[in-house]
């Protein structure tokens, strides 16, 4: 009912849903267990044009500037019903960015277009051990030796992490803080790069996630990504666009809780009667589909500033929030309908009950977000 999305986006979705229909459904619980999926299948999501939307038509790209072509399709890559493959499959919408917009020319046209198609893997390395949210403080340094940089450090919880073929890795090359933060283009078969097993996690089975480790690794000059010592303003541009992801991840992950609660308490019955036919039963179902409404109505409303050229931080932030909230409480409830199903692996409510917990982690804390919001508001 929204008058947000045209015939193009509709045209977009109906792509995307096609895509995970075929090719991801039939076989996501297997590889919920398996902790990946096939690799051929970002190939498959490249050929489907659903890898390219944001990103320059001259890289192999569909085209840039169009966020609510962005938000159709991943609203209906979130009904493969599984947090970790849209995580994996996407992880170049948060490591390709900053190359496709800031890496030299030559490199560029080498590494985008390669990425779009779905023949190399992009991913972002930021996080490290004991960091977390504290971006400004990392640790992992390159020393500049000639025509390389030497990199030295470690990095945690990256998704892709155990097969990408190119990292965005955040470095220090100056001094302590933010201002000595730069970005490098680093790829796995550099001399001194290593990656570690697969992280075993509570949700989220389906994206590999891995420690990646540096030791002298020798990384060309021209993989700098931008001007030395700019990279944090970098990876805080890339960071609204994420929060606005996670966002739209938090209500379709509580929709296909609530759908999938709607269906079951219409089947099962209790005391001669099917559980829907209770009133705590429809009140429960009635609170959760106006959490998700309005979680949805207020995320498209971030996006539609974003299009109009406006700088939401602080409204991306409590859209970000309030989503991950209600998508907290609408998949509780959805498991608490389910019952004793509800707690078992083959049930849909179990898997998006797990994968709920990352979103009020990943892209900034719940509390680092509280954070923005008081210094908008100028607390």
């Amino acid at each position: 009912m929204s008058s947000y999305f045209n015939e193009t986006h509709e045209q977009a979705r109906m792509s995307a849903r096609k895509f995970i229909s075929t090719h991801v459904l039939p076989h996501i619980d297997e590889w919920e267990e398996a902790g990946e999926f096939p690799r051929e299948i970002y190939k498959k999501a490249g050929d489907a044009g659903l890898l390219g939307i944001g990103f320059p038509e001259a890289l192999g790209g569909v085209g840039e500037g169009d966020i609510f072509l962005k938000v159709a399709v991943s609203e209906e890559l979130m009904r493969s019903t599984s947090g970790g493959f849209v995580a994996s499959i996407g992880s170049l919408d948060i490591g390709l960015p900053p190359v496709a917009k800031w890496a030299k020319k030559e490199i560029r046209e080498q590494i985008v277009p390669s990425i779009l198609s779905g023949d190399k893997i992009s991913a972002l390395a930021i996080t490290e051990p004991g960091g977390g949210s504290d971006v400004a403080n990392l640790k992992t340094r390159a020393v500049k030796d000639g025509d390389h940089y030497i990199v030295n450090g470690s990095k945690t919880f990256i998704t892709s992490g155990t097969r990408a073929d190119h990292f965005t890795v955040a470095v220090r090359t100056g001094g302590e803080g933010h201002a000595g933060i730069s970005l490098l283009l680093i790829d796995r078969d550099m001399p001194g790069f290593s990656n570690g097993n697969k992280l075993k996690k509570m949700g989220w089975w389906a994206s590999d996630t891995a420690e990646l480790f540096f030791e002298d690794c020798r990384v060309p000059a021209d993989r700098l990504i931008g001007a030395e010592n700019a990279g944090f303003i970098a990876i805080m541009s890339n960071f609204l666009a994420e929060r606005l992801s996670l966002s739209v991840m938090a209500y379709m992950t509580a929709q296909l809780a609530y759908e999938a609660a709607m269906e079951y308490v219409k089947q099962r019955q209790a005391f001669g009667r099917p559980v829907s036919g209770f009133q705590v039963t429809r009140h429960k179902l009635v609170d959760m589909a106006t959490q998700i409404d309005v979680a949805r109505e207020y995320t498209y409303r971030c996006a539609a500033l974003m299009q109009a050229g406006k700088n939401p931080i602080k409204q991306v932030a409590m859209a970000k929030n309030f989503s991950v909230d209600i998508c907290e409480k609408v998949t509780r409830e959805a498991v608490q309908l389910f019952g004793g199903m509800g707690f078992m692996r083959e049930s849909v409510v179990d898997r998006l009950y797990r994968d709920t917990k990352i979103l009020s982690i990943g892209g900034g804390t719940t509390e680092i977000m509280k954070e923005l919001i008081a210094k908008q508001i100028r607390l």
